[in-house]
């Protein structure tokens, strides 16, 4: 069994993007050439790569509602474009994928496609405040993107969190994700699974500020107001506890009383009871249902 990988090479992308001046053209250039070779995945969450009406919902919206850096501002795309050169960022990633691929191989699990392909591309540190600079897409086998706006506090985390997003990839080669169907219960899983195998490949102190950023008091009382959720349904109500107040405010969710991505903190914790008093590897653990997985944690049996 092996699984190809290819590298898109957006760096050298954005390199054109930035030469082109007028607007619409650059919107264009990205895309019809930055986004295509992610065309299949974009398909997939109904995202077309150009509206039908001006100004409509297309992947230009799309990504700047996931947080990349705008395409009229020049400084913050050149910007994060030299961080990233500066770090050598591409053999990092291809490094990080090559790892995640073998790990995979090994414990004998798969990922649903022919190859992956993973794109890199330049963050809104604005946007991304609370995420310090960055966050990943790995939902639909076969894709794997980061968006970064690299700084001290994350480029030394590319590594864990390209291997969250891959491990994203295998868990649904395995299990569907039903988007408006996913319950807490699922989602906490998703998050806390991935994590977990970030953590297994590159240490506790390389996981971000959804996991980390959090005291033990507020993740003791963010697990009694997820416990009370875990059948809560539906992708915006279920969003609402995953990404905490402040995001679902900016996203126009119903706050729950939550801070900041108490939810990926909460799920990280169920899956490390579950693997600790079940006596399971991550490897193992992948192939669990949700449902076994909270229920075999105990950490909510109160």
């Amino acid at each position: 069994m092996s699984l190809s990988y290819k590298m898109i090479n957006t760096l050298q992308q954005y390199e054109e993007l930035l030469a082109i001046t007028d607007l619409e053209e650059r919107k264009d250039y990205f895309r019809y050439s930055m986004m295509m070779p992610l065309k299949e995945m974009w398909d997939l969450i109904n995202v077309p790569i150009k509206a039908k009406h001006e100004n409509g919902y297309d992947v230009i919206l799309a990504t700047r509602m996931l947080g990349y850096a705008n395409l009229s501002n020049d400084k913050q795309i050149w910007q994060g474009l030299s961080g990233l050169k500066a770090n050598n960022i591409y053999s990092v990633a291809e490094n990080t994928i090559k790892t995640c691929i073998e790990k995979m191989i090994k414990a004998g699990l798969k990922v649903n496609a022919d190859e992956i392909k993973f794109g890199l591309y330049v963050a809104d540190p604005y946007k991304l405040k609370l995420h310090k600079g960055y966050t990943g897409f790995g939902g639909i086998p076969g894709y794997i993107t980061v968006n970064i706006y690299p700084n001290d506090y994350n480029l030394p985390k590319i590594p864990a969190v390209i291997a969250h997003e891959f491990h994203h990839n295998i868990r649904f080669s395995y299990f569907d994700w039903d988007h408006g169907n996913v319950t807490v219960g699922d989602y906490l899983v998703i998050e806390g699974l991935a994590d977990s195998f970030a953590k297994e490949l590159y240490g506790t102190e390389q996981l971000g500020p959804w996991v980390t950023s959090i005291d033990k008091e507020e993740l003791e009382y963010s697990r009694y107001v997820i416990g009370e959720a875990l059948d809560v349904k539906g992708f915006a109500e279920v969003s609402s506890y995953m990404f905490g107040d402040e995001l679902a405010k900016q996203e126009g969710y119903q706050p729950v009383g939550l801070s900041f991505c108490a939810g990926y903190a909460v799920g990280y914790e169920v899956v490390q009871a579950f693997m600790k008093k079940q006596n399971k590897t991550i490897y193992e653990t992948t192939l669990i249902s949700s449902d076994e997985i909270i229920y075999g944690s105990g950490l909510f049996s109160f």
